[in-house]
């Protein structure tokens, strides 16, 4: 088997209306399609939902539930609130501080830059609690291909010792990658 790419990723959200026009006028994407059923077609469960799509660029569609007759959303209270999050890619550091200014000026609380060595990130949340990241690539070429080379290595690592592995600590040392 050979996968294409990612069919669509979904989450689950308080209002579909309010969310659809939080990505619409924050993160300027387009809303694609809404299906709407009285039974879960997979469980024939009896379960109102509203499921929307959203065109996250290049093919890649972000798709979120609402429903009415379930318990209040949450999130899981055992990870912390910078785990689980939605990362998408802008072209460039411009279009990253663009986005800033654009995010802020209509009220959305911003976090960042932040600077991770190959790639600079800002972080907000939308409507539902969910996390959001836009990061903008800064690696080198060489960069990515020291980062691959050594993730094996770095896996193996932690998984026996549950501690940073230091084969990379020059993304945020700036110290012992000559390219960067």
């Amino acid at each position: 088997m050979k996968l294409s790419r990612i069919h669509h990723v979904a989450y689950r959200c308080k209002d579909a209306k309010e969310t659809v026009e939080f990505y619409q006028k924050m993160l300027n994407m387009d809303f694609q399609l809404a299906i709407a059923e009285d039974k879960v077609p997979s469980t024939q469960a009896p379960d109102p939902y509203m499921h929307v799509f959203l065109d996250a660029g290049n093919g890649n569609v972000l798709a979120f539930f609402e429903l009415p007759n379930s318990p209040e959303m949450g999130r899981d209270g055992n990870t912390p609130e910078w785990v689980q999050h939605i990362a998408f890619e802008v072209a460039s550091i411009d279009d990253l501080l663009s986005a800033k200014a654009h995010l802020e000026s209509n009220g959305v609380s911003v976090l960042g830059p932040t600077d991770h060595g190959i790639f600079k990130s800002l972080y907000f949340f939308d409507p539902n609690g969910h996390r959001i990241e836009l990061a903008a690539n800064i690696g080198t070429p060489a960069m990515m291909a020291e980062l691959k080379r050594v993730a094996p290595a770095m896996l193996k690592e932690w998984s026996q010792t549950k501690q940073a592995p230091q084969h990379a600590n020059w993304l945020h040392t700036g110290e012992g990658f000559p390219s960067k």
